[in-house]
């Protein structure tokens, strides 16, 4: 695998190394010791598996309490995945970055705990699998605004729709009066 720091260092691009033939292609989207090779060395207890329909924005989602890492990677369509991180002690607090994630590309992206993420589905239909490093706790679940001015996210949004939010997500909370991390 190879691994790529994104302009938020601790948030990781993950490349497999793909083997292919006529028959179809095999790799390994986890390994456990290659991870913990480069600093994630997180006990992953939670699989999900979510499907959306073109348009759909998810997120800017986050647990103040049992915050979750996040392996994603992208089975089906293409998203464009965020990770905005809310950590107050760090450098980078404020900042997001983002990576398209494809079935075709099979990229993963590292989330560490400490981050808000959020994703955009391009194609007309996506499925993102993600491992979590912690249960999901709704009790602890906060949204930011997707389209918060001072985050100033970049989604590429189809031309003329508006995304398909969740009400949820329609009521997220501005950057600068949602709870973070200190």
């Amino acid at each position: 695998m190879k691994f790529t720091t994104t302009s938020i260092p601790e948030v990781i691009l993950v490349e497999p190394k793909i083997f292919g033939d006529e028959r179809g292609f095999f790799f390994e989207s986890f390994q456990a010791t290659e991870f913990a090779a480069i600093g994630i060395a997180n006990t992953f207890v939670q699989d999900n598996h979510s499907g959306s329909r073109q348009g759909t924005l998810r997120g800017l989602h986050y647990q103040v309490h049992q915050p979750q890492g996040k392996l994603l990677r992208v089975v089906a369509g293409e998203i464009f995945d965020v990770a905005v991180d809310i950590r107050r002690s760090s450098r980078t607090f404020g900042k997001w970055v983002g990576a398209v994630l494809s079935a075709e590309n099979k990229l993963q992206l590292w989330v560490p705990p400490g981050f808000a993420h959020g994703f955009y589905v391009v194609s007309e239909w996506a499925e993102l699998l993600y491992k979590a490093t912690d249960y999901y706790a709704p009790q602890w679940e906060r949204t930011i605004r997707w389209d918060d001015p001072q985050l100033d996210i970049a989604w590429p949004l189809l031309e003329g729709q508006t995304p398909i939010l969740s009400p949820k997500d329609t009521q997220g909370q501005l950057f600068s009066e949602a709870e973070v991390y200190n």
